[in-house]
């Protein structure tokens, strides 16, 4: 996992964040008080002195009324075709894991494709998520745990997952290796952002 982190071109989250707040005219107080985070962890991630952990990317995302993919820079105009070679991929570290963009900021429909590659514990945060559209989760290695209206589904590699994003939903890496899997988000209403996702527990740390 730490060679693969170490290979990845990983997007500078504190530069980002720090250019989303100010080109929003938001305080990093306004900022910490949208999102449920304090002000001093804050400030410590736009100063690269932590890694923020997945949930708390989507906490400041939806603060921000932005898309995760908005903490990759500057978005590309939209495209009906996208076509990505292996090293072109957008790669965002957060605590535990590496995000990889597929394209999905760079296309015109309503399709958001994504890579995630998990350590031991990583996971989508203590709360539930809920949005529109449909979630489609193929495990390429590891083990994956999806909770989907009080089921929980175990899927190894090869195995599959779909359902209605409106279902509340979380996720966790819980075996004792890297997992990496495929999520598409699709069909989600126009003008809502599919990561921008609302994140009520004010606890940042990740689920152990």
């Amino acid at each position: 996992m730490e060679s693969f982190m170490r290979e990845a071109a990983s997007v500078n989250v504190a530069t980002s964040l720090r250019e989303l707040r100010e080109a929003q005219g938001i305080s990093m107080r306004t900022l910490a008080t949208r999102s449920g985070l304090s002000a001093n962890a804050l400030s410590m991630i736009e100063r690269g002195k932590t890694s923020p952990s997945v949930s708390t990317l989507y906490k400041l995302a939806d603060a921000l009324g932005v898309s995760i993919t908005a903490f990759f820079g500057t978005e590309n105009p939209k495209k009906q075709v996208v076509f990505l070679k292996a090293d072109e991929r957008t790669h965002m570290s957060f605590t535990r894991g590496v995000f990889e963009g597929l394209g999905g900021s760079q296309f015109s429909g309503r399709v958001e494709p994504f890579m995630l590659t998990l350590e031991t514990g990583a996971s989508s945060g203590p709360s539930n998520v809920v949005h529109s559209g449909h979630e489609f989760v193929f495990c390429l290695r590891g083990r994956l745990e999806y909770y989907v209206d009080k089921q929980f589904f175990m899927l190894e590699a090869g195995d599959s997952l779909l359902f209605e994003s409106r279902l509340r939903h979380r996720w966790k890496n819980p075996g004792a290796t890297v997992t990496t899997a495929l999520i598409i988000i699709s069909g989600f209403a126009e003008g809502e952002e599919p990561h921008a996702m609302h994140w009520k527990n004010k606890d940042v740390k990740e689920e152990t």
